[in-house]
């Protein structure tokens, strides 16, 4: 979403209004592409939609999370959970720019 340079806020409104989408539509989990910043050391949104993903308000649609650069240590979990990940692990591993939701 980088072409239109959205605020914070709305990047995450936009995460939360995308996640409840999925879940309803039965979707286990979603690779979010947030970037690391334009930069290249780290923007506003990567740890906004973090802490977003682990508040309390978010537990009845998110199950766990993990961005790319901690999937190697949870790539086990992560991959018990839903199989199908596997196709993108290359794109995940060691990806700061990433984060995958499982969804409950």
């Amino acid at each position: 979403m980088e072409y239109n340079r959205p605020t914070v806020e709305d990047a995450v409104r936009s995460m939360k209004n995308s996640l409840t989408t999925l879940k309803g539509q039965g979707y286990k989990a979603v690779i979010l592409i947030h970037g690391y910043g334009s930069s290249g050391s780290g923007g506003a949104i990567k740890p906004a939609v973090k802490r977003c993903l682990g508040e309390p308000g978010m537990r009845g649609i998110v199950r766990t999370f993990v961005g790319g650069e901690q999937w190697l240590d949870r790539k086990q979990e992560m991959l018990g959970i839903c199989k199908s990940l596997e196709s993108y692990q290359q794109r995940i591993s060691g990806n700061d720019g990433v984060t995958v939701v499982i969804l409950r």
